[in-house]
């Protein structure tokens, strides 16, 4: 299961994220409304956990484009406001849930897993590209009727480029969206995990690859002839 945290108090973010890790959950954490939709956008999420009180785009408004886009993800807001009207204001406008700070770890974790059982029955999301296929719920990369199963971070990286095939990743933009802002590896693990996707890619005999395009990054393409 994958969830987005959009909570800008850094230190409660980074506990959030520990909470539902070691709940084998997949998380990604952003600081600001603007950067929420984007990684909504470019992702599949089972949960979303919007802090109402953020910079950019406040998640009153970050739920509003959740649900114009036609989504029903779950969502729980997260805030320091517990004013009835609040909390009313936030599920007429598609919360799934809601929970005031300050709250208990072991709350915190039930609601999640809550709203994750209740998405457990939507369609399973599988991207194609070429003769390759990215299977969003089984972490299955596949090709010819083999599949090859793929790590957390092999996930995110395959993700991404099949979500945007033909467009060109810089590897700090990589290095952002899969392993976050906070994250202390160096710059070279991304290089890393791309090898263990193109070896993937490989190993299935696809015609699919990441292709290194010098001075600006990576793009998924199809090999030619």
């Amino acid at each position: 299961m994958r969830v987005l945290i959009a909570e800008d108090e850094r230190e409660l973010a980074k506990a959030l994220k520990f909470l539902l890790e070691k709940n084998k959950f997949s998380v990604d954490t952003v600081r600001d409304g603007a950067e929420a939709l984007e990684h909504f956008y470019g992702a599949a999420y089972d949960v979303v956990v919007l802090d109402i009180m953020m910079p950019k785009v406040d998640g009153m408004e970050v739920l509003s484009r959740i649900r114009r886009s036609g989504s029903a993800v779950p969502v729980l807001m997260l805030t320091a406001r517990a004013e009835i009207e609040d909390r009313v204001a936030g599920l007429e406008a598609g919360a799934d849930d809601y929970l005031p700070k300050p709250f208990a770890s072991r709350e915190f974790i039930a609601r999640v897993k809550a709203l994750s059982r209740r998405n457990a029955g939507y369609a399973d999301c599988v991207l194609h590209f070429g003769d390759a296929v990215l299977d969003c719920n089984r972490y299955e990369l596949g090709c010819g009727g083999q599949s090859l199963r793929l790590n957390n971070k092999e996930f995110q990286l395959a993700e991404l480029f099949f979500r945007h095939p033909h467009f060109v990743f810089s590897t700090n933009h990589l290095m952002d969206k899969v392993w976050g802002q906070d994250c202390e590896a160096g710059i070279d693990v991304v290089w890393t995990y791309i090898g263990f996707v193109r070896k993937k890619l490989r190993q299935l005999g696809s015609g699919v690859e990441i292709k290194t395009v010098r001075g600006a990054g990576y793009s998924l393409e199809e090999t030619t002839c």
